[in-house]
């Protein structure tokens, strides 16, 4: 013990056990967070007369340590035996059996340098080297139900991480894992090295699994497999990122086959121009093997980023299965006004969202705030549109319709007579506008879980640039694909980067002034220098054009303009990231049904882009169907029985039901009236509406609607209401209701949402007065005697009365109305200044 004491004063070791424990099991722990237990079985000998037993951990760092070969060098016993004691247990130390390695030490010299071995030593070559990946996804569920915050608390020994991070294999609440705890925590180790400077570190453990190492904006890290050899790189890489990150969750999810687009694995991990080298490594026999799975079926050209390559999977092979994806809902919440209706809808648009049941915690009455809080943020995020019903509502606002506008025809100038920015026309012309139903439709069949990079950006420009003419100017050409660049012959020797050319009239002015003072708008020089100037920006996207008729690549701009005066040729230029090249090019119909203009760079028509044809170019045949890891998405309806249905849904009431969603068995698309696009309704689209009962009986509602929809009822809790000042809110509401229910019918009775925040007497006296008593003469059609007998304020006579609400007068009988007794006794009523609360006490 003197001898760990005085280690501890050097800072060798920290104890962790308190002083009073002096003979069993007293921890320390080394600087870099090993624990050891030391063990004095005489109490009589304090020093080295006889043996001391050291426990350490067996595997500190994921890997057994090499305890032979320290044995034999200090002369020293071990035992794997294993030993029970609370005290291992205690503040992480690591110590459980299963987990133990002993040392018997005689003396002080033999003990320190084993402490200094202990703190330091790495694992032995022939421990484990590979990560499982269902151990690594039962991590990544531990940081799922834990949180960030709540995963720090439950293992404090990993700091923040800063720099390496895990991609998950599968779609999950986060995007990326720090890389270090789930790496520990999936070898079973307490702690672990971050980065690639060691074998058994957390990042070079989890890419020789096949994982993907990312930085904090989730970019893949460079691997710096000459660096480190242990890293695997090229064919071997490319095999296990398929298995682990696409033919594992496909097994997953009992999926019967998997495609795998050889341009998306290539950008997943990475790599640079290698379509080449993915597609080889993915058709051939040693990934067969290694992934378990039959020769592919391939389709595209040999080489490409469109290459597809689709597995059978044989289920047999499947370890996990996952439940299948939650089928679409349509529902619509009933019930009498003030039940919550509104309310409900938001936390059943949550739960949709976020996937998680009406028994979780966040659903609790004291977390309404929080629960609203989800809900602004996943509006916010487009994944829950809200939209209200009204008589005058028709498919014209909810799916598409025509809109007048006084934009020009051709907005991009994209006609021959064009010049820089278009010209406003005379007039007006109607033009084809989505509606919210639609919007949200296309945002949710075109999510992509948690890779949404692997979608265009819809909202962004496409130019078209020729860089040279085929066969001719092919060395341009290859320049540009090779060097990642576009460039521009037009706009002279002038240099074009000052901020002031960001105007088309200054560009204009400098050319006449420079150049020619006779240039016009519709000069090539004025006109594409504009376009590739000032109207492309970074995060555009480019089509290389060969010809009128063909697309030859596709690429998003990366830079600003530049003026490159030492170039041979075209000095404009601009960066460019190459997302997909074909040689041979494809047809430019696929994508945009105009012919290519001769101009060398201009903006094509959005609304002439068919964008799902050009992901299917870009990023492979099935780029835009939807995933099956999308997220969920849902359109609340509020309001939904005041409307005309079927004026409203038009031909899309069909498509609705969940067989017939997109991807679903019997999958249904029609072509819209207006814009012709073909259109489905996407299976991770849920629909919830709400319905006023006493607006509208459900009976009355369209009986396709009814068809498609499930039915959940709310009405009055009188049982959430409790007593204020001595009024006790529970007793009114389920009394008037009563009433209403036997005067009326059910599905006109009072909500308990009027009274729910009621905090004083004068609260409940301001909803009765301006709330409960106005709907009641509603109701009744102003008919005063009815609310008088839901008020408890009506009795059989004609005398006049003062009631607990209500005050009661008989009115004059006009002259010539009939005599005394004969004419019918008529009433003035007034609600009264003071309520007595009394008459609706009695239940």
């Amino acid at each position: 013990m003197k001898v760990a004491e005085a280690l501890s004063a050097e800072g060798k070791l920290t104890r962790v056990s308190s002083t009073d424990r002096v003979t069993k099991a007293i921890l320390f722990r080394t600087p870099g967070g090993r624990h050891l237990a030391v063990e004095i079985n005489d109490v009589k000998s304090r020093g080295f007369a006889k043996q001391v037993k050291i426990v350490f951990e067996n595997a500190p760092s994921g890997e057994a340590l090499d305890w032979k070969a320290i044995a034999a060098s200090l002369g020293i016993t071990i035992s794997d035996r294993q030993f029970k004691s609370s005290a291992y247990t205690l503040k992480g130390a690591n110590l459980e059996p299963g987990r133990q390695m002993s040392a018997y030490i005689q003396d002080q010299a033999t003990l320190e340098r084993l402490v200094d071995w202990y703190a330091s030593a790495e694992g032995t070559a022939d421990a484990t080297t590979a990560l499982d990946r269902a151990a690594v996804e039962a991590a990544m569920d531990i940081y799922d139900n834990l949180g960030a915050e709540g995963f720090a608390a439950r293992y404090p020994q990993f700091q923040d991480s800063r720099q390496y991070w895990v991609r998950p294999s599968r779609p999950r609440a986060f995007s990326r894992y720090p890389s270090k705890p789930v790496a520990a925590i999936a070898a079973g180790a307490h702690t672990l090295g971050g980065g690639w400077s060691k074998r058994y570190t957390a990042a070079s453990l989890l890419h020789n699994a096949g994982y993907i190492i990312v930085d904090a904006d989730d970019r893949p890290e460079p691997v710096p497999a000459e660096q480190y050899p242990y890293l695997i790189t090229g064919a071997e890489r490319v095999r296990a990122c398929a298995l682990t990150n696409h033919i594992a969750p496909a097994r997953d999810r009992g999926d019967v086959d998997v495609t795998i687009v050889a341009g998306k694995l290539h950008d997943e991990i990475g790599m640079k121009q290698a379509w080449a080298n993915v597609c080889q490594a993915l058709r051939g026999p040693k990934f067969q093997h290694y992934a378990a799975v039959p020769p592919p079926r391939e389709v595209g050209p040999e080489a490409s980023t469109t290459t597809t390559f689709t597995y059978d999977l044989d289920q047999r092979a499947t370890k996990q299965m996952t439940q299948s994806p939650r089928t679409a809902m349509n529902q619509i919440l009933y019930g009498p006004p003030g039940t919550g209706k509104t309310f409900a809808t938001a936390a059943v648009a949550v739960g949709l969202c976020l996937d998680i049941p009406t028994s979780d915690p966040l659903f609790a009455e004291d977390r309404r705030d929080e629960l609203m809080a989800q809900y602004r943020r996943l509006a916010d995020d487009g994944r829950i549109e809200f939209i209200t019903f009204h008589q005058s509502y028709a498919y014209e606002d909810f799916v598409e319709g025509l809109r007048p506008t006084t934009d020009p025809a051709d907005p991009l100038g994209e006609s021959t007579e064009a010049t820089g920015p278009a010209a406003g026309s005379a007039g007006f012309r109607l033009r084809s506008e989505d509606g919210i139903f639609k919007r949200i439709c296309e945002r949710a069949r075109l999510d992509g879980g948690d890779q949404p990079g692997d979608r265009l950006d819809r909202q962004r420009p496409v130019f078209k640039i020729a860089l040279g003419r085929r066969g001719i100017e092919e060395d341009r050409i290859t320049l540009g694909l090779d060097e990642g660049l576009i460039h521009l012959g037009w706009g002279g020797d002038i240099d074009w980067s000052d901020e002031r050319f960001d105007s088309f009239e200054e560009i204009r002015r400098e050319w006449q002034e420079m150049k020619d003072a006779d240039a016009t708008g519709k000069d090539p020089n004025i006109e594409m220098t504009y376009s590739f100037r000032s109207a492309m920006q970074p995060g555009d996207y480019v089509a290389l054009s060969d010809g009128r008729d063909t697309v030859r690549a596709f690429g998003r701009v990366t830079g600003e303009y530049y003026y490159d005066a030492s170039a041979p040729f075209h000095p404009h230029r601009r960066k460019v990231d190459w997302i997909w090249q074909n040689a041979d090019g494809v047809e430019r119909a696929r994508f945009y049904a105009s012919y290519f203009r001769r101009h060398s760079v201009y903006q094509l028509r959005p609304t002439t882009i068919d964008w799902d044809g050009l992901e299917s170019i870009v990023l492979g045949e099935d780029a835009s169907r939807p995933v099956s890891g999308a997220r969920p998405y849902v359109l609340v309806i509020d309001e939904i029985n005041r409307a005309n249905i079927s004026k409203v849904f038009g031909e899309l009431i069909t498509l609705l039901e969940p067989d017939k969603r997109l991807g679903e068995l019997n999958e249904l698309k029609v072509r819209l009236p207006y814009s012709g696009a073909v259109f489905g309704v996407p299976a991770n689209l849920h629909i919830v509406g709400t319905m006023n009962t006493a607006d509208r009986s459900i009976a009355l509602l369209d009986t396709a609607l009814r068809r498609r929809f499930e039915f959940r009822e709310l009405m009055p809790r009188a049982d959430l209401l409790g007593t204020v000042e001595g009024i006790d809110l529970s007793a009114l509401l389920s009394t008037i209701n009563g009433r209403i229910e036997y005067l009326f019918d059910r599905e006109h009775q009072i909500g308990h949402a009027y009274f729910i925040n009621c905090k004083t007497r004068s609260d409940v006296v301001d909803v009765m007065r301006h709330k409960v008593i106005p709907l009641l003469a509603e109701y009744f059609y102003e008919d005063w005697n009815k609310v008088a007998a839901v008020l408890g304020d009506a009795d059989e006579g004609d005398a006049d009365r003062k009631g607990g609400f209500l005050q009661r007068k008989q009115l004059a009988t006009p002259a010539g109305m009939g005599g005394e007794g004969e004419a019918t006794p008529r009433f003035r009523w007034t609600v009264l200044d003071d309520f007595d609360f009394g008459g609706l006490q009695r239940k």
